[in-house]
């Protein structure tokens, strides 16, 4: 009997010993790049158009605010880096009109460190901050993701107003550090 607890003693030391736990590491090499995408969805053009009065001694009617387009963002700043801002130039000013615009709060499937937006501006041939502070973010994408546009046209000084017809009027966006 006790060479049988003895040999039941050393079977059961062996068996603990084969099935007991260990533990182990492994190094595993992670990349994110720094990303800096945006883009204005959706695509095409927008008309904004005054209308002509229709009554003597009466001002041309301001169009209505345009609400069609959204800036949509990618972000991811290096370490230590500085946030991300968005701006807003056109390629020509137009004499007697007044193109301004306004970023609203994020909105949509985005998440991180959306950006803010700034009061409407008046747009000129020099970039001026829209949205400032964006960080590690994304909007999602498309219409109803990211940041609405509202553009809007007035009449600044009638005596600088000549009639135009289709004139082109460039917005051009930026994203930088």
């Amino acid at each position: 009997m006790k060479l049988f607890k003895l040999l039941f003693l050393i079977f059961l030391g062996f068996s603990c010993t084969i099935f007991s736990q260990t533990t182990g590491n492994r190094t595993v090499a992670v990349t994110l790049p720094v990303v800096t995408l945006m883009d204005v969805e959706p695509a095409g053009t927008i008309a904004i158009n005054f209308v002509a009065p229709t009554d003597a001694g009466r001002p041309v009617t301001a169009p209505a605010a345009n609400t069609a387009k959204w800036i949509n963002y990618t972000s991811a700043i290096a370490p230590g880096g500085l946030s991300r801002r968005i701006t807003a130039s056109i390629n020509q000013v137009l004499p007697g009109i007044d193109i301004k615009i306004q970023a609203a709060t994020a909105s949509g499937s985005g998440g991180g460190t959306l950006g803010t937006p700034s009061a409407q501006v008046t747009l000129t041939t020099t970039a001026q901050t829209i949205i400032s502070g964006i960080g590690g973010a994304f909007t999602g994408t498309g219409a109803n993701n990211g940041h609405r546009l509202t553009i809007t046209l007035s009449a600044n000084t009638y005596a600088n107003l000549s009639a135009r017809t289709n004139t082109p009027v460039v917005i051009t966006y930026t994203i930088t550090e």
